[in-house]
């Protein structure tokens, strides 16, 4: 017998209980190398402004995390990469509402299947949609775009950062409540084209979740944002009413962002990205910058707690899907 053939049956017959103290001293030396945040979107969104602040801010306990972009499809592309992704750690990813509750409810076929294929770390920050309009549009509240709506049939379309996103169904929702289902839809690769499309005209409106860039993009004139659709005002914006204020009643576009990993990432890796995530929230700092752009900070989480937001979203979710009508695109 060949040396190597020896080798190759000796590594074989090796037992699990023979490797469980390697691969637990694999684990407590994590992490050894820099961690990809993948983000189901392109630059610009609201989950590129989390995924790239929370990466920033736990530097200090996990070293170095850097965030790539892979928008297309909804969010559905990168959220299969995540979902393929070795289970060890060094690849995570931001999922939301969009891509772990909508896209299963809304989309045909989806290559994961969110509830078995990952492990849900930790909830990071809510976020709310809102109904923005170009300078051009020659209204300045939520009645008045529906009234201009309605006398010019066929006219205004809006944007969304993607087909099964929030901002898709918060759009089809207002379309009927209002009864404008005549307002097209166009989907972006996330909601950053969709902004520079709209900063320079090319579409009339969009329904982005609220981020600093969107509330600075308001301040400064170049867009209109009519109305957020929240419960309440957004405390970075205390001015800008809600759609239910204006008349819109149950206009509620919640989003939730949180980190998740592959399926069979081990417990101490998911425990150890949960305590840089809680060192991080707890950073006053952090808090404001979040608020600062438009996002509640997610409340005390764990993976536990991260699993069941994210079953207590897929009722709310398929009533907003239902509600709206929507389809496939």
């Amino acid at each position: 017998m060949y040396r190597r053939d020896v080798l190759t049956l000796g590594l074989a017959s090796l037992s699990a209980t023979a490797l469980t103290p390697l691969v637990a001293w694999a684990q407590s030396k994590y992490p050894e190398r820099p961690i990809k945040l993948l983000v189901a979107f392109s630059a610009g969104g609201v989950n590129d402004v989390v995924a790239r602040q929370w990466a920033e801010r736990v530097r200090t306990v996990l070293g170095s995390v850097y965030v790539e972009n892979q928008g297309g499809g909804g969010g559905v592309m990168g959220t299969s990469e995540i979902a393929r992704a070795q289970p060890d750690g060094y690849t995570i990813g931001l999922g939301s509402t969009s891509t772990m509750v909508l896209n299963p409810m809304t989309m045909a076929k989806v290559p994961y299947d969110a509830s078995k294929d990952f492990v849900p770390i930790v909830i990071v920050a809510v976020s709310t949609t809102s109904i923005v309009v170009h300078e051009s549009v020659p209204v300045k509240t939520l009645p008045e775009l529906i009234a201009y709506a309605k006398v010019n049939p066929g006219k205004l379309s809006y944007g969304s950062a993607g087909t099964g996103t929030m901002s898709n169904l918060s759009g089809e929702l207002f379309k009927q409540i209002t009864g404008l289902t005549d307002l097209v839809h166009i989907p972006y690769k996330g909601a950053g084209p969709g902004i520079t499309d709209l900063v320079s005209g090319h579409i009339p409106m969009m329904t982005p979740n609220v981020t600093g860039q969107v509330l600075e993009l308001h301040r400064t004139g170049k867009i209109r944002i009519l109305a957020v659709n929240g419960a309440q005002r957004l405390g970075a914006a205390p001015d800008i009413p809600t759609a239910i204020e204006q008349g819109v009643p149950n206009m509620i576009g919640l989003l939730f962002l949180g980190l998740f990993a592959p399926a069979a990432t081990p417990k101490p890796i998911v425990d150890r990205i949960v305590d840089a995530t809680h060192a991080a929230m707890a950073d006053a700092d952090f808090q404001k910058v979040l608020l600062a752009a438009g996002l509640e900070p997610g409340p005390d989480s764990n993976s536990e707690k991260a699993k069941r937001s994210r079953a207590e979203e897929i009722a709310p979710g398929g009533r907003v899907a239902k509600a709206s009508g929507f389809k496939v695109e």
